[in-house]
């Protein structure tokens, strides 16, 4: 499969690209605004599977050049899309009255806007033959959950990624693309001690990275439009 990957440098999305590309089957393009990171990546996934693909780009999904750099990257390396996972992302961990207007902004950039404006350019190297898009959610984010204080606006930004889930299943489904988002509980990476600092989570970056991955190329065998809760513990 033809695979493009978000926040690809860190946390689940690292490790969601390593086991993508245990499947030499799979050429992956990795999205990550570090280059510095992306190389730790390039290293990691020539030990774990010499023969992997994987295509790392140094790029900001929110002020990226869409036209002049990742497009004409992705059409170089892979061609057509099968699967875009959304999964960057940024959190703001601060109590609501010291939140300003511009932390909400920076949060729906991060988590939101940014999203669209990859769904948006990559949208036309799917729709030849269709694929899955995967959106990365929050449990903060899913309705009925249990809230945690300083998170406010971190969690509406990823409510707003669920409900596009929804619209775009319905839009695109005539395409045959299928949208999904998952909506992850805790994993032990580096925004969940920014979130909860202290807080060890029972579930390793490496084993939501895995899930992550194997939805990503499976999942829209079975589903569409569905905003799934992956979480074990609270938080």
């Amino acid at each position: 499969m033809n695979i493009v990957i978000t926040g690809a440098s860190s946390g689940v999305g690292y490790e969601a690209a390593l086991q993508l590309i245990e499947n030499s089957g799979n050429k992956v393009v990795a999205l990550a605004r570090s280059g510095e990171k992306l190389q730790e990546l390039s290293q990691a996934a020539l030990i774990r599977n010499p023969d992997g693909v994987l295509f790392p780009i140094e790029f900001d999904i929110i002020h990226g050049e869409y036209d002049d750099k990742l497009i004409p990257f992705v059409k170089k390396n892979i061609g057509r899309i099968d699967v875009l996972i959304n999964n960057a992302g940024a959190l703001i961990n601060k109590p609501f009255f010291e939140l300003d207007q511009l932390d909400f902004v920076s949060m729906l950039q991060s988590n939101f806007l940014g999203h669209i404006k990859v769904i948006q350019n990559l949208l036309p190297l799917m729709l030849a033959k269709g694929g899955h898009i995967v959106n990365i959610g929050s449990m903060g984010g899913f309705p009925g959950s249990i809230k945690f204080p300083g998170l406010a606006a971190y969690s509406t930004s990823k409510a707003a990624l669920h409900s596009l889930t929804e619209c775009l299943a319905l839009e695109l489904e005539k395409s045959n693309i299928k949208v999904n988002c998952l909506a992850l509980g805790s994993a032990q990476t580096e925004m969940l001690e920014k979130a909860f600092p202290g807080y060890v989570s029972p579930i390793k970056a490496s084993e939501m990275g895995k899930l992550i991955a194997d939805f990503a190329v499976t999942g829209h065998q079975f589903f569409n439009g569905k905003i799934l809760p992956v979480s074990v513990t609270t938080p």
